[in-house]
């Protein structure tokens, strides 16, 4: 409990630290740093979790001694990798853009995040450079929001995608947070985009347990979930392909600490699972963790082994 409470005294002090003063903020003003002892920073969930095992370990093999830190909140840990207190952390590319660009330009400002992933990672550099951020390139993984109904009732419908379910002319009671009705990926998408008949949102959160066991009785016919959630399976659902990428584009990326973490030798460590991890992979960990109860850590180091990317 004293190193908890530590901690989060640390991580409140770096919150007073916002990278580069405001004269500064348009240029980077420090060469790419390579310190041999990073920190890697966790937000605290399954997934994120994973993926700092799992750069953690790269990184090692690659010659950096390594320390973990979860921070369960995006307030606390962005400051303190911008002061050098954390070193590395799994981000999401569309949803981290938008946070920072509220952040830079206050929350009414204009979302830069987006279903594109270009135009987002354009964004999302030249918001995080000034911080004396550097976002590193993302792979094929994506943690997207997501749409799942029951296994027999798209095989009865005959329904793959999104655009299945409003050609299908069904309507549908939604099980999602209560902000569905507003966020325009969620109800107001749904309709506009792909025609689909939302009578109703059941505010029964995203992807819980209560909203899932409400789309298996039948009460409901769709749930908001995740791309890489573990648990559809167990309560017989199946995801709808976002076929007109409605989603905003949430690749996982790395970002490093520009000044410790920026140069080669992470870039090259952690720019080896690119080429390797999926959506899937990630939800099939995440699975493993969940559901089977095994240590984050040894499910990273197994994954990465059978890639071939760990001695």
């Amino acid at each position: 409990m004293r190193r908890a409470l530590a901690l989060a005294a640390v991580l409140l002090l770096a919150g007073c630290s916002t990278g580069p003063s405001l004269e500064n903020q348009n240029a980077v003003t420090e060469p790419p740093g390579d310190s041999h002892h990073l920190t890697i920073g966790s937000a605290g969930f399954t997934e994120s979790d994973l993926l700092a095992q799992m750069y953690s370990l790269l990184l090692k093999q690659a010659g950096y001694k390594t320390s973990l830190l979860t921070v369960a909140n995006r307030e606390l840990y962005e400051p303190a990798l911008e002061s050098g207190q954390i070193d590395v952390v799994p981000e999401y590319a569309a949803t981290f853009a938008d946070w920072l660009n509220a952040k830079t330009n206050g929350a009414d400002a204009p979302p830069v995040g987006s279903p594109d992933l270009d135009a987002t990672m354009k964004a999302l550099r030249r918001l995080a450079t000034p911080r004396g951020l550097t976002v590193l390139a993302p792979g094929r993984a994506v943690d997207q929001n997501a749409f799942a109904v029951s296994a027999s009732y798209a095989k009865q419908h005959d329904l793959k995608t999104l655009s299945d379910l409003g050609a299908s002319g069904l309507k549908v009671r939604l099980a999602a947070g209560d902000e569905c009705v507003q966020r325009p990926y969620c109800e107001p998408g749904l309709k506009k985009t792909y025609g689909i008949d939302i009578t109703a949102v059941d505010p029964k959160g995203v992807g819980t347990t209560q909203a899932k066991r409400a789309v298996q009785s039948g009460q409901d016919q769709m749930v908001l979930t995740t791309t890489t959630d573990a648990t559809l399976s167990e309560f017989g659902l199946v995801l709808l392909a976002d076929d007109k990428h409605l989603q905003n584009a949430d690749y996982v990326v790395p970002v490093v600490n520009r000044s410790r973490a920026g140069g080669e030798g992470v870039t090259k460590a952690l720019g080896k699972l690119n080429d390797v991890l999926t959506t899937a992979d990630l939800a099939a960990m995440n699975q493993q963790v969940d559901s089977w109860r095994r240590l984050a850590e040894d499910v990273a180091r197994t994954y990465l082994k059978d890639k071939g990317l760990l001695d």
